[in-house]
């Protein structure tokens, strides 16, 4: 299986964030993973080494794989406007980090499964494909059958995140996507341009 499967605290200690959200284990431990920790001294990273690793951590932020990204950013290329900001949109607007972002999952990788496991639904109709590419007005809901899932339940009390270019009615468990959102309401610290540049090379 080729999506990363391994312990997310790893993951995060190797960027020096928290990329898959609160994570008690990289508080304790926020430096490098390896025998010798923060006490190895590390030289000055080469450029390209710093811009592959931006392009690394925002993979991993969305639990994009790489090809699917290459696309991505083929698509963003292709479309007017700035490529590194049109990137973030289109992974912003993937149906699974819409229903993380709307609260029905606490992570991503739990929203993928809800999607996979057909529990959502996209303009009343059934949706498994955690990459569908969602368009402005459309309705993201729980399956009615869904409704009553103990896990979707505790997720949204737990949530207190509001996005302005997302709606939400708990009453019938809906939202609507707004529209894509615009760079400085997408709260992942990613330096887009970073990317760009590395392939641009």
């Amino acid at each position: 299986m080729a999506r990363y499967t391994g312990p997310k605290t790893k993951i995060a200690r190797k960027f020096g964030e928290a990329i898959f959200g609160e994570d008690k284990n990289f508080e304790k431990r926020n430096f490098p993973p390896g025998q010798h920790g923060n006490a190895r001294r590390r030289g000055k990273k080469s450029e390209y080494a710093t811009q592959l690793m931006e392009k690394q951590k925002a993979k991993y932020t969305y639990g994009i794989l790489e090809r699917q990204f290459s696309n991505l950013f083929k698509k963003a290329s292709a479309s007017q406007g700035i490529t590194g900001e049109i990137l973030l949109q289109l992974c912003e607007s993937r149906l699974d980090n819409v229903v993380y972002r709307m609260g029905i999952s606490n992570s991503r990788s739990g929203a993928r499964q809800l999607v996979s496991h057909r529990h959502i639904t996209v303009n009343g109709e059934i949706v498994n494909v955690p990459s569908y590419s969602l368009k402005e007005g459309d309705v993201i809901a729980v399956r009615e059958k869904s409704k009553s899932l103990q896990a979707i339940d505790d997720a949204l009390a737990s949530n207190n995140n509001v996005f302005e270019w997302l709606t939400w009615n708990s009453d019938t468990k809906s939202g609507t996507f707004v529209k894509a959102p615009e760079r400085l309401q997408i709260p992942e610290n990613i330096k887009e341009q970073l990317i760009v540049e590395l392939y641009s090379k």
